[in-house]
């Protein structure tokens, strides 16, 4: 593109979204990462121990594209030796009493929230989540180890009435052993922590493998882990860069040592470790990909719906699992919807780095993600779709937000999940054919729902295909409900008491030969 038209383009996009130059200059800007020196490990953490290892990784801003760090880039040397300290600290660790693991948890909360503004600094840096949603998600993070310290005293068993009168039946619940925990970018954090809290509640041990773009993050919390006193091997971390993410899940999967893997990210990655996990049968729980659909019906509460459609869309510009993906919007309010939520979109969205305070909108986590997004609003501009606000492609892995009408259920961005801020609208007439559209994936995390009709509440809420359900709310998650889906969405649930379940077993003991 010439000079003159980048110049064009850049005019125009400022006119539509006043904020760009903060966006487009971020790539020239020099950002400080100014977090306290221990919260900053680069090295793997292995049986209460940091180690480096053979060679390094960069890590790099999304925003600037500029390198903030080098980690260890651990192989299946490695990872192997995080599963053996860790089988060896679970021994030790499942003899701890509820009560004392409560108390760690409970110590490791503290720091957590002690040190928030620089673990929320980390994820901004890694991420590029704007630093306000990095401090939401520290407090989301914390809570989990807050919930789970309180879950761990109530792990309870039963006695269960026995047909004979000579014997009693007991059903112990124990803890499975080592736990792989696998994790995605764009909750670095809290990922972490709402599976390694209730692992470590129950008196299991983990070795958490961060993804390649945010380890900083999962070392901060090892080193938050050690001051609370979670002892050696308990918790440990093994960084890797993208080429030896492959050798090193291979290893999590398939080490006899390891029970139960834990693992959220792309569906087709999850069917890739569950076949690995196959031959030794470990318990796994996977968190996978979700196509949210967001319905609004003709008796919804407009503004609510709009507040309800930026909240559950542009957080951390997209990039969540729940993020509504597919939204359907009824005709009889369509033009209403579309009208207001395109100044709120106007009113509300800055593009920027997320050190910036009036940032909501940061980069995506790379320059394959913002392609991916260019290309569905590509897709659906070439079968039909008029693009009613962004559209445009920008800087680095900068993505206008974006707004699409006259959507049909063909266009790419109707049937795969999109990561990003794009906002594409169906236009519906009757219950029924949302409802279709709404079931018609191989998918099932979150769906969303706007009506003020209570019947209908019941009837769709129902007959969605999906783990979470929002009625008239756009943000769900909290540790004391359940998170997770159907179909290729996932297996198991995380979160609230029932989340604990993933890391338990259950024993039956039959204490016979007694007089009646």
């Amino acid at each position: 593109m010439s000079t003159l038209c980048v110049l064009r383009t850049r005019c125009f996009l400022r006119q539509v979204f006043p904020s760009l130059p903060a966006a487009v200059s971020t790539m020239h800007k020099h950002y400080s990462l100014d977090v306290a020196a221990p919260l900053l490990r680069t090295d793997s953490y292995v049986n209460g121990r940091w180690v480096p290892a053979a060679s390094v990784f960069p890590v790099l801003d999304p925003a600037t594209g500029k390198e903030i760090a080098r980690v260890s880039d651990c192989g299946p040397a490695e990872a192997k030796q995080a599963v053996d300290a860790a089988y060896k600290a679970f021994h030790s660790w499942k003899q701890y009493t509820a009560k004392e693991r409560s108390i760690l948890l409970r110590k490791w909360f503290d720091l957590v929230t002690l040190h928030k503004e620089d673990l929320a600094k980390l994820i901004t840096f890694e991420s590029g989540k704007p630093l306000k949603e990095s401090l939401g998600e520290i407090a989301y993070s914390a809570s989990f180890l807050e919930w789970f310290s309180e879950e761990a005293r109530r792990v309870y068993g039963d006695i269960v009435p026995s047909p004979a009168k000579d014997r009693k039946i007991l059903l112990l619940k124990q803890p499975v052993g080592v736990a792989s925990i696998i994790t995605p970018w764009n909750f670095p954090s809290a990922m972490i922590t709402r599976k390694v809290g209730a692992a470590l509640a129950v008196g299991c041990t983990v070795v958490v493998k961060p993804a390649e773009d945010t380890p900083l993050s999962a070392l901060a919390l090892a080193e938050l882990a050690e001051q609370a006193g979670i002892p050696a091997g308990v918790f440990n971390v093994v960084p890797c860069s993208r080429e030896k993410t492959p050798s090193v899940g291979e290893v999590l999967c398939t080490d006899p040592l390891v029970a139960k893997i834990s693992f959220t990210g792309s569906t087709a990655t999850g069917k890739v470790l569950l076949r690995m996990a196959a031959d030794t049968v470990k318990k796994a729980s996977m968190e996978l990909g979700g196509h949210a659909p967001f319905i609004v019906f003709d008796s919804a509460d407009v503004d609510k719906a709009v507040g309800g459609a930026m909240g559950s869309k542009f957080r951390n510009s997209g990039q969540t699992c729940v993020c509504s993906n597919r939204f359907l919007v009824q005709s009889g309010i369509h033009d209403r919807f579309m009208e207001k939520l395109g100044q709120a979109m106007d009113a509300e969205l800055r593009l920027g780095h997320g050190l910036e305070p009036n940032t909501t909108q940061g980069p995506l986590i790379n320059t394959r993600a913002a392609e991916k997004v260019a290309h569905q609003v590509s897709d659906a501009v070439s079968r039909g779709a008029k693009v009613l606000k962004g559209g445009n492609r920008l800087e680095g892995s900068f993505m206008e937000p974006t707004l699409l009408a006259d959507v049909t259920t063909d266009m790419l961005c109707t049937r795969e999940e999109t990561f990003g801020p794009l906002l594409p609208v169906i236009r519906f007439n009757t219950e029924e054919e949302a409802l279709a559209i709404a079931n018609a994936s191989n998918v099932g995390l979150a769906g969303y729902m706007y009506s003020q009709d209570v019947s209908q509440i019941w009837r769709v809420a129902e007959a969605l295909e999906v783990g979470i359900v929002g009625v008239n709310e756009g943000l769900l998650s909290t540790p004391e409900a359940t998170f997770g889906g159907v179909k290729q969405s996932g297996l198991g649930r995380e979160g609230s008491k029932y989340g604990i379940d993933e890391y338990l077993e259950v024993k039956y003991m039959c204490f016979g030969g007694l007089k009646p």
